[in-house]
């Protein structure tokens, strides 16, 4: 058994189920979309759990032929049988609305892949009582996906109220001397709030998977 399928354009990882409790996730850019429907097709069949199909535009989703899919567009997501909610909960903050789109990636492939979510919408520190306003969304999370461009100090300001895992994604929003998100990132990993993960910039989906990941962890039987 190979644990894998040759397309001829791609080796389609049919083992990944198994190994880590969700099948291989298909990034669109750089595909056509026959050979995103082939892959999908080739996972559906292969596998039980949610298909999911990232950084999708709105007219390469309309031209993939495979029955079943829902579009979220703001997410740029496709996503064939998306898992039922789950016990372990995501709360998704951002610092600001221009951040988001990269948020909403995060929330639908969360929720996606069955984790249960909340959403927190523009609590950046300019404002931070509205952040204290949001206490009780973020103190009932299991673990916090933090949104942020600028400087990205949302990410220190919850990673010191919150007990549970923080996972902090710097998003390119600002001017100048953010420089696309590299200044966040550089502060959030550099942040004096102890034990926070920092995924990519504009990597909603890295977050989603990370929250994931915990949440294989919390379930495993001991």
């Amino acid at each position: 058994m190979t644990g894998f399928t040759d397309l001829g354009y791609a080796r389609v990882d049919t083992d990944r189920e198994s190994r880590q409790g969700l099948p291989e996730v298909v990034y669109a850019p750089g595909k056509r979309p026959a050979e995103i429907a082939g892959i999908v097709t080739e996972l559906l069949a292969r596998g039980t759990g949610p298909v999911l199909a990232t950084r999708v535009e709105a007219d390469v989703a309309a031209a993939i032929a495979v029955p079943g899919g829902t579009y979220h567009e703001t997410a740029r997501l496709l996503v064939w049988r998306p898992a039922a909610a789950g016990s372990f909960r995501v709360c998704i903050a951002t610092a600001g609305t221009s951040d988001w789109p990269v948020a909403a990636e995060a929330e639908a492939v969360a929720a996606a892949i069955g984790l249960s979510t909340d959403v927190v919408r523009d609590v950046g520190v300019a404002g931070i009582h509205r952040l204290l306003a949001a206490r009780d969304e973020l103190d009932r999370a299991d673990a916090v996906i933090v949104v942020a461009g600028m400087e990205g100090a949302l990410a220190s300001a919850v990673g010191g109220l919150v007990a549970c895992p923080v996972i902090a994604v710097p998003t390119s929003t600002g001017y100048g001397a953010a420089l696309e998100g590299v200044t966040a990132l550089l502060a959030m990993l550099t942040s004096c709030a102890a034990g926070l993960t920092v995924v990519n910039i504009d990597s909603g989906f890295g977050a989603a998977m990370a929250a994931h990941r915990l949440a294989q962890v919390v379930a495993k039987p001991r």
